[in-house]
């Protein structure tokens, strides 16, 4: 198997997500820090157009989305199983409701002006220039961005159920392994608890704080840095590993030129040849003069699809 490669930068919630998740399976990884902000040359040269934060690439294999990446890792490392059968619907409802609803609750709070100002530490351009990175990002979202007094409120509301339920139940949500329900809670939480000023609302919670520690000792793995042109050289001499055929979907079908993109924000769309589709993932190939042929992998979920024009 080739190098699991994961592009990201240390302040990237998503990308704590998939950090932790290799922590949990003890995997080796290659790490490559990406701007934190557009233009991101090399990232576009590998996906196409994806700008998301992390992006997962094992050879010529470009893994988007923290929902598909936890998945591929699953499959390479079952141990821990983030998608248990006692857990099996349950686990992954609680992951997609906590990277959508929860992260859109906890952003207003990271982003708070004040929070901002010590983090940028002074540094007013990029600061500026951080703020309009995001502001495009979710231009043309379906889902403006939550007033901050229903943010404070539905985090609130959130963490105080869980410090409930925290208080009897087992070392994870679900037991005492970790599903993809904790990592999924925990990466907006730690988005939160890591900021200055807003992070010591976890102060008057300390069984969160507990279930937050018992994940940051899982670790991040073993991780080897290397440069994003290595990393691109890697896609460039490598074959994309094909593992599915055909496609679920009647109007499409392998050999298509299609247009993948996201549905709810950084909405930036995706062109391929459509190699393969299931209920899981659909699959497009592209070539790019440094990255070479690489396949490139989106879910299903909150993905639209269309034929290219």
């Amino acid at each position: 198997m080739s190098d699991i490669i994961l592009h990201h930068y240390p302040a990237s919630p998503f990308a704590e997500k998939i950090r932790c998740i290799l922590g949990a399976k003890q995997l080796a990884w290659k790490s490559v820090i990406i701007p934190r902000i557009m233009p991101k040359p090399d990232v576009v040269a590998l996906t196409g157009g994806y700008r998301k934060t992390p992006i997962l690439q094992i050879g010529a294999n470009i893994i988007c989305d923290t929902a598909l990446i936890a998945r591929k890792l699953n499959a390479l490392a079952p141990m821990p199983d983030l998608y248990p059968a006692h857990a099996a619907m349950s686990a992954e409802a609680i992951s997609a409701w906590a990277d959508a609803a929860l992260f859109q609750a906890a952003v207003p709070l990271a982003f708070l002006p004040e929070v901002l100002a010590q983090t940028f530490a002074g540094k007013e351009a990029d600061m500026q220039a951080f703020v309009a990175d995001r502001a495009a990002m979710r231009k043309g979202s379906p889902s403006p961005r939550l007033p901050l007094a229903e943010a404070k409120n539905n985090f609130t509301l959130f963490i105080n159920n869980l410090e409930r339920q925290l208080a009897i139940s087992a070392a994870f949500l679900f037991g005492n392994s970790p599903t993809i329900a904790d990592f999924s809670v925990y990466h907006p939480l730690w988005f939160v608890a890591t900021k200055p000023v807003v992070g010591e609302i976890f102060n008057a919670y300390p069984n969160i704080r507990q279930w937050m520690a018992n994940i940051q000792a899982l670790g991040h793995g073993h991780s080897t840095d290397i440069t994003s042109s290595e990393a691109l050289a890697i896609a460039n001499g490598s074959t994309a590993v094909i593992s599915g055929e055909g496609s679920v979907l009647p109007d499409f079908k392998p050999g298509d030129a299609i247009v993948v993109a996201p549905t709810d924000y950084g909405m930036d769309p995706v062109q391929g040849t459509m190699l393969y589709c299931n209920e899981y993932e659909v699959v497009l190939s592209r070539r790019d003069e440094r990255a070479g042929e690489v396949a490139v992998h989106f879910p299903r979920v909150n993905y639209a699809i269309k034929k290219a024009e």
